[in-house]
C-alpha cells in the first residue's frame, strides 16, 4: 500500500518495515516450507512470481504489509536516519498484514488482521503480541496517512480452529470468537474490547529511500 512505503515503525523488540524488493528472496524462502503455507493459506509461487506480487502488494490500496525485523540492535529513540542499508542488519523473522475487504462505507466492511513469525527462533517470546499492536495502533490512530484510521469495530481475524495459542493471541488484544465455521476448520474473531490492556504503539519514523 502506498500509504505505508516509507513508513517505519520502531520499537526495541520488533520493527516494522515496508515490504521492499530486499526482502522478496527471503520470504521466498519461507514460503517453500510446506507448514508456512498451510498456516498463512499460501499457494507456492516461483522467485520471479513472488517479485510481481511484492511490486503488487506495493501499490494496492486493499492491502497493507509490513515485514518483521528483529529489534533487539535499534533503539527506538534513536534519531539516525533510516534507511534500507541500515536495516537491512537487522534480521528478517515475519510478516504482519491487513486486508481490506469492501469500501469503508459499506455496511460489511471490513479488515482481516494476519501475522506469521517465520523464523522458529523468534517464536514463543511475545514478538508476534507486541508487533500487532504496533500495527493496530498505527492503523487506528486518527493521525495515519489515508485510506487509514480503520474503526476498530472492524477488524477481524481468521484462524484454524485448533490453533488455539494464535486464538488466545488474539484474545489478549480484544478480538472475541464472533463465529466457527467447521468446514473451513477455523473460527472468526472480531476485536470488542473484551478484557483488552490498551495497545502499545511504536516510534513511527520515515524511511530515506
Amino acid at each position: 500500500m502506498r500509504a505505508n512505503e516509507k513508513t517505519v515503525i520502531v520499537h526495541p523488540d520488533v520493527v516494522l518495515v515496508p515490504y521492499r524488493t530486499e526482502h522478496v528472496a527471503k520470504y521466498h524462502e519461507w514460503m517453500t516450507n510446506d507448514e508456512l503455507r498451510e498456516l498463512t493459506a499460501s499457494e507456492p509461487l516461483s522467485l520471479e512470481e513472488e517479485y510481481d506480487m511484492q511490486r503488487k502488494w506495493q501499490v494496492d490500496e486493499d492491502k497493507l504489509t509490513f515485514i518483521l525485523l528483529s529489534g533487539t540492535s535499534l533503539e527506538a529513540t534513536e534519531d539516525a536516519m533510516l534507511t534500507p542499508e541500515r536495516l537491512s542488519g537487522l534480521p528478517m523473522i515475519g510478516d504482519v498484514n491487513l486486508f481490506f475487504k469492501g469500501a469503508p462505507d459499506e455496511e460489511d466492511f471490513e479488515v482481516e488482521v494476519e501475522i506469521m513469525i517465520a523464523e522458529p527462533a523468534y517464536r514463543r517470546r511475545g514478538i508476534a503480541h507486541t508487533a500487532l499492536q504496533l500495527l493496530l495502533s498505527y492503523a487506528t490512530d486518527p493521525a495515519s496517512p489515508s485510506p487509514l484510521p480503520i474503526p476498530k469495530e472492524r477488524l477481524v481475524a481468521r484462524i484454524g480452529d485448533k490453533n488455539e495459542p494464535s486464538i488466545r493471541l488474539f484474545e489478549k488484544l480484544g478480538f472475541s470468537i464472533t463465529k466457527r465455521v467447521p468446514v473451513f476448520e477455523e473460527v472468526e474473531l472480531r476485536y470488542t474490547g473484551t478484557n483488552a490492556k490498551p495497545w502499545i504503539s511504536g516510534a513511527v519514523k520515515a524511511l530515506n529511500i
